[in-house]
């Protein structure tokens, strides 16, 4: 599958200080890819870079086969740009703003309505269209945003914080939409939101001191987890009994325990590398007749996995 987004050693200088350090990745179409990093991370700089909206020190962006640093405008036209705030025309209305988007973008004028009536459907926005954009909740600009992203309709979408100041039920509705987008288009989507790359992302690229540390399937990025296939236990029987009983387990590698109460011993079995001790532990249970109220085998913590790729002293150090 041909990349409709590549990213080559994209470097970025602000004098002394290198915010985007050789960064490179290619995203395909229907590939919905998380751009994971703390703030400061060099996320919205590289997102930059791509629309052109910041010169890059090295390297370049393509953008369906446009080269941002030849051919600017025609990567413009085929992206779709929310900005990191959403900065927008205060004094416009949602309708005023997509009306001049419109003609910004080339929409012809038999089309813009329509263009303007499915946006507005698509990040419900009925009942605001004609109050002033300064007056809206920071929810609402937010969603404003979006809809100035995909009037256009473009191929390759990059949305930095897209569910920033959304509730609960408006990130939902956001993160619906951008599954449905996905299917016919390329999504770069710029989060230090963790649970964004589970609801909506195919693969993750973590980013630490401007330089890429991780990138994978959010599976394989949670198999990095301490936690990846530990088993969380809670027994009738004594604690003490339990830790040292599931410690004599081969594939074991530690047991934290955690409070217990009324007879019920409560801990996390974490598994050595590699290994799959739902079984042994099973076992073990059953063996000491011990009554299970739960066993349940954890997939991995992606938080874990992102503190430690971005606060490791040599996160973004180069092997």
């Amino acid at each position: 599958m041909s990349a409709m987004i590549q990213i080559k050693n994209l470097r970025k200088e602000f004098g002394p200080i290198v915010a985007v350090d050789g960064v490179s990745f290619d995203t395909p179409k229907g590939e919905v890819l998380g751009f994971l990093g703390p703030n400061g991370a060099g996320k919205s700089t590289t997102m930059k870079m791509v629309t052109g909206f910041l010169p890059p020190t090295a390297g370049t962006a393509v953008v369906c086969g446009h080269d941002v640093l030849k051919d600017p405008i025609a990567v413009k036209a085929s992206l779709g740009y929310l900005p990191e705030g959403a900065p927008l025309y205060g004094d416009m209305t949602p309708e005023g703003l997509y009306k001049f988007i419109a003609q910004v973008r080339g929409i012809p004028r038999p089309r813009r309505a329509s263009a303007i009536d499915r946006v507005k459907s698509l990040v419900k926005l009925e009942g605001v269209m004609r109050q002033p954009i300064e007056t809206l909740s920071k929810g609402y600009k937010r969603r404003v945003g979006l809809g100035q992203a995909i009037l256009h309709d473009p191929p390759v979408l990059l949305l930095d914080e897209p569910t920033d100041g959304l509730d609960p039920n408006q990130k939902h509705d956001v993160r619906r939409l951008i599954n449905e987008m996905a299917q016919e288009k390329a999504i770069i989507l710029s989060t230090h939101i963790l649970e964004e790359v589970d609801a909506v992302c195919t693969r993750a690229i973590v980013i630490a001191r401007g330089r890429i540390v991780a990138d994978g399937t959010p599976a394989e990025l949670q198999a990095r987890s301490v936690r990846h296939n530990a088993v969380r236990l809670r027994v009738r029987a004594s604690a003490d009994a339990v830790e040292s009983e599931l410690k004599q387990i081969a594939t074991v590698a530690g047991v934290e325990r955690e409070a217990s109460a009324n007879g019920v011993a409560r801990c996390l079995v974490l598994a050595k590398p590699g290994a799959v001790i739902a079984g042994d532990v099973a076992g073990r249970v059953r063996a000491k007749g011990w009554a299970v109220e739960e066993l349940v085998v954890e997939p991995g913590r992606l938080d874990d996995v992102f503190r430690d790729l971005t606060m490791s002293p040599s996160a973004g150090s180069r092997s």
